[in-house]
């Protein structure tokens, strides 16, 4: 299963190699979730699985974000509880169920690693035969599993400590020596905090594996400074492992059984290399076959390879939240409407709608970037402003290449005074 260096030998294939795998893969997994997942037959009712053989036909089909799949779920609790999304039912193919802030559930079907999550274990340094410390909830949300799984996989023992009970998981962590941890971050510092507190020393534990919230450089800091070298991974209850860093620390290096694609907030359309964007991720999961599903978080890429050899695509991480719907005036503006605006004129290369002034004193601001400025230009975009999101607003006309590359197509910045 390993190598010294590289969980598999997938990581250091050529990107060609990797993304003529994917699209080898596509029109099966599609052809799969059509006939297996009841809202994929409605969804790609049109659709010929075999048609989809490029990362362009891919990126014609429709982005299922969050907020549908809940939607689709609510509409179908009495009789599916996963809204036509999964192509298990209870019994010998499914082992749990999970449920997500929303509420939203999830099935974890029976395949070892199910979330794929030891490969990021593996770059965290953990190895097969040592005691990992969970401090994962293993109860509703799926956490606690996803490493456990993994872990597992990876040929390691786990102790499940899960959360609270601070002094007694000091305790255990004294005497049965665990390797390294895997949970929040901000636990950790708990948990390191307690062991100072009570004066236990812990010796043994040396890497972490962490994820579920914000990892700042001031904390792997801390960590470090204490003798644990702490590495974040990005993996979602939906989707499993999207992303995990590595010993480089230059970004997160995309998980090999996922294929992503950035694209602009509200939209499905792929945004330029660099440019900051939602995450859409396809999984070739067949229990749960997510296509095109909008994560609504924001990434970009980063050029160039892995320092460590692995050739896969790297992303910076988690930048913020893509949904950006905002009030204005009593009225609901959507990123796609922006979107929408812009599509309706070539001359216009990016669009950010900005919100101004008080509350319940609104000012609508339209940034153009455009390779003209003309009146006429601004009187149809103004137009075209009222036609899509019913309200008026002015427009400002900006140098190409200004507007912040930070995935905003909405900015409030209104006073909340």
């Amino acid at each position: 299963m390993t190598t010294t260096r590289y969980f598999d030998h997938l990581e250091t294939r050529s990107q060609d190699d990797r993304e003529a795998s994917f699209l080898s893969e596509l029109p099966g997994q599609i052809a799969w979730a059509k006939d297996n997942a009841p809202a994929y037959a409605k969804l790609y009712a049109d659709v010929q699985p075999g048609s989809i053989d490029s990362l362009a036909a891919l990126a014609k089909l429709p982005v299922v974000r969050k907020y549908e799949l809940l939607e689709q779920q609510q509409k179908t609790r009495g009789t599916d509880p996963f809204g036509g999304f999964a192509s298990v039912v209870y019994g010998a193919g499914m082992k749990r169920i999970f449920a997500s802030p929303g509420t939203i559930y999830e099935p974890e079907g029976h395949r070892p690693d199910y979330w794929r999550v030891a490969r990021a274990l593996f770059a965290a340094g953990f190895r097969p035969g040592e005691l990992v410390h969970n401090s994962f909830s293993y109860h509703f949300t799926p956490a606690g599993s996803i490493m456990e799984t993994g872990a597992h996989y990876l040929g390691l023992t786990v102790f499940p400590g899960g959360t609270g009970q601070t002094e007694q998981q000091v305790q255990v962590m004294s005497e049965l020596r665990p390797s390294g941890y895997a949970g929040t971050p901000s636990f950790l510092k708990i948990l390191l905090e307690k062991a100072a507190e009570l004066g236990v020393p812990l010796p043994s534990l040396t890497k972490a594996l962490v994820s579920g919230e914000a990892f700042p450089p001031s904390l792997r800091d801390w960590l470090s400074e204490r003798g644990l070298n702490a590495y974040q991974c990005y993996a979602t209850a939906d989707l499993g492992l999207i992303a995990y860093e590595t010993e480089a620390r230059e970004g997160l290096v995309l998980d090999e059984r996922v294929l992503v694609e950035i694209v602009r907030p509200g939209t499905g359309d792929p945004v330029a290399e660099g440019e900051v964007g939602e995450l859409v991720v396809t999984t070739f999961n067949r229990d749960y076959p997510l296509i095109r599903f909008g994560t609504g978080d924001l990434s970009a890429v980063l050029p160039g390879q892995c320092p460590t050899g692995r050739t896969n695509t790297r992303i910076k991480g988690w930048m913020g939240r893509a949904d950006q719907t905002t009030k204005i005036r009593g009225m609901f503006v959507h990123p796609g409407q922006v979107a929408d605006i812009a599509k309706r004129f070539p001359e216009v290369k990016k669009a950010r709608l900005v919100v101004s002034g008080e509350m319940a004193n609104d000012n609508m601001t339209l940034k153009v970037e455009s390779v003209t400025d003309s009146d006429d230009l601004s009187a149809r975009l103004s137009e075209a402003i009222r036609d899509v999101t019913k309200l008026r607003g002015a427009v400002e006309f900006v140098t190409p290449g200004s507007l912040p590359n930070d995935g905003k197509v909405i900015e409030d910045a209104r006073s909340y005074k």
